[in-house]
């Protein structure tokens, strides 16, 4: 009776350690950058084709049509999705993920900065005071995974 204990206790954990959620393009975590080499790894080129596992630290409250990723540094990074071919979960804050695409360097303008916000749920008084465009590292992705 014990062999079967421990093969039914292997079992429930090693599927709990395993649970993802796959959207867009189905990807796998082989070879994944974490998100805080991505910076150095854009740096001098236009944009590059890669894979990175990543904490996120928000999603588009209004449809999950896009979410921002920890990239260190106090820095976050908008991950947009191919086409908007596909959405996240809203509640995936904090969750690790694996996403793969085009990462790459873009002007963000006042009015997309203030809209991003207004979908992100931040109160009117920080909305109102994004007066600048601002330069920041963004990612087209083709895929994710979440990590539960």
């Amino acid at each position: 009776m014990k062999p079967l204990f421990y093969t039914l206790v292997f079992c429930l954990f090693a599927g709990a350690a395993s649970a993802q959620q796959y959207f867009g393009e189905k990807i796998t975590e082989e070879d994944a950058i974490t998100a805080t080499e991505l910076p150095e790894t854009v740096k001098g080129q236009e944009s590059v084709e890669t894979k990175v596992r990543g904490e996120v630290t928000g999603v588009c409250q209004a449809k999950g049509c896009w979410m921002t990723v920890n990239v260190g540094n106090n820095q976050e990074m908008m991950v947009r999705f191919k086409d908007y071919g596909f959405f996240v979960p809203k509640d995936i804050t904090g969750q690790s993920v694996v996403i793969e695409g085009e990462a790459l360097v873009e002007t963000v303008s006042v009015d997309d900065q203030r809209h991003l916000a207004e979908d992100a749920g931040k109160p009117k008084e920080e909305i109102s005071n994004i007066t600048e465009p601002k330069t920041q590292l963004s990612f087209v992705a083709d895929g994710v995974i979440v990590e539960e």
